[in-house]
């Protein structure tokens, strides 16, 4: 198994900057088989697809679509068609919401939500609820930052017809099980939608096992590049759906007055598709599954309790995550009594390491824990125990930094 020094080799960005990068939950860092794979394809493929009846063209086209037919089986869909390239899960969640919230949901139906989600994965439910008259709930976690069973098979009732959840929190880092959440989601007849954006770089998963009835995340934060996400769904549902954008390649005919649409997947892929992301996603895909899941778990593992051990040995800094080992990712929200956590962030950044600062697109969340922010550490496979000593050594220095203003 390659260490986590062997594989820092392979992301250049820390051949030319001197920083412990601890936030690869906003984005990951990029190794250069992607870099060189996104390069490649503007150097020697670049077309437009599924347009020109030219061999470049043929070529852009069988780059975009064996990158489909990788993340098919990258996640075990049963179909090619049921994977819609997005430019982010936000634009996926989005297109959900729309598509089909507005379409199925009626006066008095339910929405319900973990109040773990990312504003992408409220803020569209929130407006379609309002549109249709139907109902937004929440799902609480408890003392040890998770949702109790009995919360969630409270919340979700016979009235409910769509669950968003996510699969790991971008804050706290519970793994919420979205196997079971799905099963208690379709005895009340719900449809399930899982977002996968920060979890499938960790883990792998299969939306056949786990039930899901879209699932979403984003190549940027799984090693590929940005603009490029990915929407997953069941093709019954899919084919139902509307259009959420309109445009070129999406379209079967158009006449003055009236359109019809192209067959899945193209039906929801308006406008020229971003190719090089989708070759760039491939790549990722093929880097991860080299690497395989329970390496990077096992790399994961040690640096994240490694961390945890360090920071409990500070006992000015509060930290935020489940007691329950299994149930935590790679994410370590803290902060330091009295500081903001911008300011804790500043001095860090001042040391060279690099943490998010803020509400990280969960208000809800963060104010339900009455927090005014915190500060996040995100641990991957490239990260090691130096970077966490330069994390601990920069809190060190900003508690003696601030401590004349402590009280």
């Amino acid at each position: 198994m390659r260490s986590c020094v062997e594989i820092k080799k392979d992301f250049p960005i820390f051949e030319n900057t001197d920083v412990a990068y601890l936030d690869s939950s906003a984005t990951t860092q990029k190794p250069k088989c992607v870099i060189k794979a996104m390069e490649n394809f503007y150097s020697q493929y670049n077309a437009n697809p599924h347009r020109g009846a030219y061999e470049l063209s043929a070529d852009a086209t069988r780059l975009y679509e064996e990158a489909r037919e990788k993340t098919a089986k990258f996640i075990n869909a049963k179909s090619v068609e049921e994977i819609i390239f997005t430019k982010n899960a936000t634009e996926s969640l989005n297109l959900i919401a729309y598509s089909y919230g507005l379409e199925n949901l009626k006066k008095d139906d339910g929405v319900v939500l973990s109040i773990m989600e990312h504003h992408s994965n409220l803020v569209p439910w929130q407006i379609a609820t309002k549109k249709t008259g139907s109902k937004l709930e929440y799902m609480y976690i408890d003392e040890n930052y998770e949702i109790p069973e009995a919360e969630i098979r409270r919340k979700i009732t016979d009235k409910t017809k769509v669950v968003g959840i996510t699969h790991a929190s971008n804050v706290l880092g519970t793994i919420n099980d979205v196997k079971k959440i799905a099963k208690i989601a379709h005895e009340k007849g719900a449809i399930v939608v899982v977002d996968a954006t920060q979890s499938i770089q960790h883990r792998k998963i299969d939306v056949q096992d786990i039930d899901a009835d879209f699932l979403v995340f984003s190549g940027h934060k799984m090693l590929g590049p940005t603009g490029i996400g990915v929407l997953y769904g069941k093709k019954e549902l899919l084919e139902k759906l509307n259009p959420f954008l309109m445009g070129g390649n999406m379209i079967e005919y158009v006449y003055e007055q009236e359109v019809s649409f192209a067959e899945l997947p193209s039906k929801f892929e308006a406008g020229t598709s971003n190719v090089a992301g989708a070759v760039g996603l491939a790549t990722a895909i093929d880097y991860i599954e080299k690497l395989g899941y329970e390496n990077i778990q096992k790399i994961e593992r040690e640096i994240v309790d490694y961390a945890k051990e360090e920071l409990a040995k500070l006992d000015f800094v509060e930290t935020y995550y489940t007691p329950n080992k299994e149930n935590h990712s790679s994410v370590i929200s803290f902060n330091i009594k009295g500081i903001h956590p911008h300011d804790l962030a500043t001095v860090l950044d001042n040391e060279g390491v690099a943490v998010r600062a803020g509400h990280h697109c969960a208000q809800p969340l963060v104010r339900f824990l009455k927090l005014p922010a915190t500060c996040r550490a995100s641990f991957y496979i490239y990260n090691t125990k130096e970077d966490v000593d330069r994390l601990i050594e920069g809190l060190k220095k900003a508690k003696e930094i601030f401590n004349k203003y402590i009280k």
